[in-house]
């Protein structure tokens, strides 16, 4: 089993793998739906921006895996309507000031949930570009926090914990991997050093989190 430290070094190198890939096809940005007959401004969106259309693939397949999966929860033909209703929810972020941030988040969220329901989903993935989710027990935070990685460049983590979450956004760290982001509530970080994972949300000091294992 790897170690935390491990974990967030593959995710690293990960990132930088997707950036020189992202930067080679910069004249072309390849979605799950044809850019040419797009209409909604969110897909528009997605279709000249390299991180939300690699985030884009990468949930279709995650998607495409659920639907194989008798033992997914919840089951395929559910899981086929609720993407249909996160595709049209997806599609509300262009009414939202950072349409860009949105979006991000939006994806990030459903990843969480398509992995979290399919053990399919979770391990039948050998070219991923997401990872999770992990488990963490932090000090001072009541319930488990719920990590789900995309390793597009910049990163992204989906938190989760009790009924609140937040999807942070990877920033340059001298040191293991670093993620940061706000909500109306103020801002938030979630961090790696050595085999040390920290998470700090608004009002609160830096909780240091060990992994739990993931069932």
């Amino acid at each position: 089993m790897k170690t935390v430290a491990a974990f967030f070094t593959d995710i690293l190198v990960a990132s930088l793998c997707v950036a020189t890939s992202a930067y080679a096809n910069a004249a072309s940005f390849k979605t799950s739906f044809d850019c040419n007959q797009a209409t909604a401004s969110v897909e528009k969106l997605i279709c000249r921006d390299s991180q939300l259309a690699q985030m884009d693939l990468e949930l279709f397949r995650l998607y495409r895996l659920a639907l194989t999966d008798e033992h997914s929860v919840p089951l395929p033909d559910k899981v086929m309507i609720d993407q249909q209703f996160w595709i049209d929810a997806r599609n509300q972020c262009a009414s939202d000031p950072e349409p860009r941030t949105c979006t991000i988040g939006s994806y990030a969220q459903r990843a969480f949930q398509l992995r979290q329901g399919s053990a399919i989903v979770r391990t039948r993935d050998p070219d991923r570009l997401t990872e999770g989710p992990l488990a963490f027990r932090c000090a001072g935070l009541n319930a488990l926090l719920g990590a789900t990685f995309f390793t597009t460049q910049p990163g992204v983590v989906y938190l989760k914990w009790a009924n609140a979450s937040i999807t942070l956004i990877q920033v340059s760290s001298d040191t293991g991997a670093r993620y940061t982001g706000k909500d109306y509530q103020g801002n938030y970080s979630f961090w790696q050093s050595g085999s040390d994972v920290f998470f700090q949300k608004p009002g609160s000091n830096a909780m240091s989190c060990k992994a739990e294992p993931v069932g």
